[in-house]
């Protein structure tokens, strides 16, 4: 629950409070590890003193100006470091995502003392998106789990991976997870492909939902969340509502890799080192003695997710199911969602490119 509520608030509340992505903060080992491999003489030269970053999936904001930022401030001090007697490089911050983003939003929230100049870049990030070896340091954060597009083999009525009655493979077929896996990792790959865009030895940091090897996801709050989703669409369809052939045709495409599959990936690949790795708590505020209020919960969901449903659904019967998610499935599963586990449901990455 924590990991989707935290995502919504990375992705969609502008005007929500900022908070810092839990188990990442200023001491941490991730931001050690960025300090340590981050090598400032390689990314800069007298002829170009101009280092380039750019935030692949970066929706509209704000947290994608408090992690640039970030990462700036490593690259500055990292910089007095090594040349604590030159004037410090000027920065420049790509903002990426897809055409349909809202880049006005998110230019209109710019901070206004920000240090670097900004630039927005539509296109998808399975593909090149800059010229070769033009960035230097690059982050995707809360990305990387939406697949490209939705395995065939889920709706292919011939296949044993068809999902039929799911729409996602929390608690489906090992054929199903399969699906996903191999779908996630196509895109994955695809990713790191097109990042020639970074020059060689800059940084390409990941920060994304995940779950422990081995671990099911249906133990997690999210799995829960999305049998709730599958389950009223069901009742929706016995109502006589929708059909159940729309729901056999619906999957969510979201895919929470472990970080072993992740690393199989990359070495694979080729073209990165892994120089850190791990597992993270999203929301380390969110303790057993703090509650999660249901409607504020659904409004947050229903954010990000509702323009999957409203591609396959029409808007009432969309306004519909989280109605009824809300009023009928919900609080018989909540406390349970409460209880998931929630520990080490956020991944994190630093690659050097090669």
């Amino acid at each position: 629950m924590e990991a989707l509520v935290r995502e919504t608030v990375l992705k969609n509340d502008v005007e929500g409070p900022i908070r810092a992505i839990g188990g990442l903060g200023a001491n941490s080992y991730f931001k050690n590890s960025v300090y340590q491999k981050l090598d400032v003489k390689s990314l800069s030269s007298a002829s170009n003193r101009t280092i380039c970053l750019a935030d692949f999936g970066c929706a509209v904001g704000p947290n994608t100006f408090t992690s640039l930022q970030s990462l700036i401030d490593i690259v500055k001090k990292k910089y007095l470091s090594q040349f604590p007697n030159e004037p410090m490089p000027e920065f420049q911050v790509f903002f990426n995502d897809q055409p349909s983003n809202d880049f006005n939003t998110l230019f209109r929230s710019l901070p206004p003392d920000r240090e670097y100049f900004a630039a927005g870049v539509p296109g998808s990030f399975h593909g090149r998106v800059f010229p070769k070896s033009s960035l230097h340091v690059v982050q995707s954060n809360y990305a990387l789990h939406w697949l490209s597009k939705v395995p065939e083999s889920l709706v292919d009525k011939n296949s044993p991976a068809w999902n039929k009655g799911k729409i996602h493979y929390a608690g489906a077929s090992d054929e199903v997870l399969k699906a996903y896996r191999e779908r996630w990792a196509e895109d994955l790959n695809n990713f790191l492909n097109a990042r020639e865009e970074i020059v060689p030895g800059g940084m390409l940091i990941v920060i994304m939902p995940s779950i422990p090897d081995g671990m099911p996801y249906s133990e997690l709050a999210n799995g829960i969340l999305y049998s709730s989703f599958e389950s009223t669409l069901l009742h929706m369809s016995k109502r006589g509502i929708i059909s159940e052939d729309q729901v056999d045709a619906f999957n969510l495409p979201i895919y929470a890799a472990p970080p072993g599959e992740f690393a199989a990936v990359v070495e694979k690949n080729g073209c990165f080192d892994i120089e850190a790795i791990g597992l993270t708590n999203p929301a380390p505020w969110l303790t057993d003695d703090v509650h999660v209020d249901m409607k504020e919960y659904v409004r947050h969901i229903r954010a990000p997710m509702e323009g999957m449903f409203t591609k396959h659904f029409p808007n009432e019967i969309v306004d519909e199911m989280f109605e009824q998610l809300l009023v009928n499935k919900l609080p018989k599963v909540f406390d349970k969602m409460e209880r998931a586990y929630k520990d080490k449901i956020q991944s994190y990455y630093v690659l050097q490119r090669k």
